[in-house]
């Protein structure tokens, strides 16, 4: 696995609150590790905690790093993708403590010419413990801007 990394903006789209993942942590071609540690305030917050749904999205944006450091390696533009969906998102938990250091990792096990893939994706807390997983599918299509564009007006 990769050990320089750039700061995770660099691999991702996302920005301001909508940035769940705090760093990349290690990449290569087939997987990737990011870290969170768990707000204590701000979007999506509960007073028990975040809840582990948003795990999903931890998930989502760590594949997102993943396909953004690939992109890089090979000179390309990073790209916008898409969760399409995921299958038996399993957790131990109903909310991750305000605080936690949580490690995502994901590991594609396919990824097709037309930008379907699917990722074996699991989160652990600092001891090493399985909190959350799942199998995710997700697109990234060849021009992200026709999927995100408003369509022209009916008339």
């Amino acid at each position: 696995m990769s050990t320089e990394l750039l700061p995770v903006e660099n691999y991702v789209p996302h920005r301001g609150a909508m940035l769940l993942l705090d760093r990349l942590i290690a990449a290569d071609v087939d997987s990737a590790v990011a870290e969170v540690t768990v707000p204590r305030g701000g979007l999506f917050l509960h007073d028990a905690g975040m809840p582990s749904w948003v795990g999903m999205e931890y998930m989502a944006q760590t594949v997102a790093a993943w396909a953004g450091w690939n992109a890089l390696r090979k000179g390309q533009a990073v790209k916008i993708g898409f969760l399409l969906g995921s299958r038996r998102y399993e957790t131990a938990q109903a909310f991750f403590a305000p605080g936690a250091l949580l490690r995502v990792s994901v590991h594609c096990d396919l990824m097709g010419d037309n930008g379907l893939g699917m990722f074996d994706c699991r989160i652990h807390g600092q001891d090493e413990t399985e909190l959350a997983s799942a199998r995710i599918s997700v697109f990234e299509p060849e021009d992200g801007s026709a999927h995100t564009s408003p369509s022209p007006a009916a008339g």
